[in-house]
């Protein structure tokens, strides 16, 4: 099924949020030390990433414009109403903010270079591998997550569900109008504009800075959109 993989990765998350409210009395000290040590690694994971780009100007670009977008729109104050909504609904549950364990959780898990070849994988391929592997990842970040920002991870799942799921569906036709070349130039320079993004998550969980990176996500679809016009003039 062309869902199976976002299905999966959705369970793992819910599942390792659950893990992680019976992990919540871990000392304060070690959530801080295993918080940063998480921080570290996706800022490392984050650099990795934007060096996969073929054309960097793309990326300055698209992270130029898609802020801008992203400002206008205000992406990001549009999550944190989300998990504002969530958390009256059902209570802080006695710890953290939902509100912040939604938002995090959610730009950790949907941006990324993972969520998107897995999804097209999926799509194209029939072949789950790559999100049932970010499956089990997602699952031990999940627990880590919830154990430190509390129940608010457990709502993530539900945008990364729709996030994979819609990618994956339109994948299905989308070698049908996309050359193959394109499509490739297309996922090297997201995954780099991505990249980038991470290594904002990573810096913010780790309170060197306080980028509103959901206000840079547009930047991905500007990165498709320029590498189109840039194979429309070659």
């Amino acid at each position: 099924m062309v869902l199976s993989g976002a299905l999966v990765n959705g369970a793992a998350i819910i599942f390792g949020t659950l893990l992680g409210k019976l992990l919540e009395r871990i000392p304060e000290s070690m959530k801080t030390t295993v918080m940063n040590g998480i921080g570290l690694a996706i800022v490392v994971l984050g650099v990795q990433m934007g060096l996969k780009s073929n054309n960097f100007l793309i990326v300055i670009l698209s992270l130029v414009i898609g802020a801008v977008a992203g400002e206008w729109i205000n992406i990001e104050d549009k999550f944190t109403r989300a998990g504002d909504w969530l958390e009256r609904r059902v209570g802080s549950g006695g710890q953290g903010s939902i509100s912040l364990g939604f938002v995090t959780a959610s730009l950790v898990y949907v941006v990324g270079a993972m969520a998107i070849l897995g999804a097209l994988d999926s799509g194209i391929k029939g072949n789950h591998e790559i999100l049932y592997t970010k499956a089990i990842m997602d699952g031990f970040i999940s627990i880590i997550l919830t154990s430190t920002l509390g129940i608010g991870v457990l709502f993530s799942a539900i945008p990364v569900f729709l996030y994979e799921g819609t990618i994956a569906l339109l994948a299905t036709q989308i070698t049908r109008f996309v050359p193959e070349s394109l499509l490739n130039d297309c996922i090297a320079e997201m995954t780099a504009a991505g990249g980038i993004m991470i290594m904002a998550i990573g810096l913010n969980l780790l309170g060197i800075a306080k980028i509103k990176v959901a206000n840079l996500l547009p930047g991905i679809l500007v990165a498709v959109l320029l590498v189109v016009l840039v194979h429309g003039f070659n």
